[in-house]
């Protein structure tokens, strides 16, 4: 095991290329995004809902702690933009890589 940084990115999805393109300028940053995300904040809830053109996007990435403040410093204003939100949190990563000769 050994320590990562979580960072949970969600925004609206006109941002997802700009995201992920910061995102990609890490070094062995990680990623799951889910789409189609209903929220409810300090704004109201955000449902999705047919009338709007736009949809909500759910990003989990996982970094090296060293690389959260430069890429912070670039997903900021991404956010500011549209409106989302970014938490960040300490993680462990747990290596699973055994792989399986045959299925019992």
């Amino acid at each position: 095991m050994h320590t990562v940084t979580r960072m949970e990115i969600m925004s609206d999805a006109v941002e997802l290329s700009k995201l992920t393109a910061v995102l990609n300028t890490g070094d062995r940053v990680t990623y799951s995004i889910l789409r189609n995300v209903s929220s409810h904040g300090v704004r109201g809830e955000s449902v999705q809902d047919s009338f709007i053109s736009s949809e909500n996007i759910y990003i989990i990435a996982f970094c090296p702690p060293e690389q959260v403040k430069p890429l912070l410093a670039e997903i900021r204003p991404i956010l500011n933009k549209f409106g989302g939100a970014c938490f960040v949190s300490d993680a462990m990563e747990v290596k699973s890589m055994r792989c399986i000769t045959a299925i019992p």
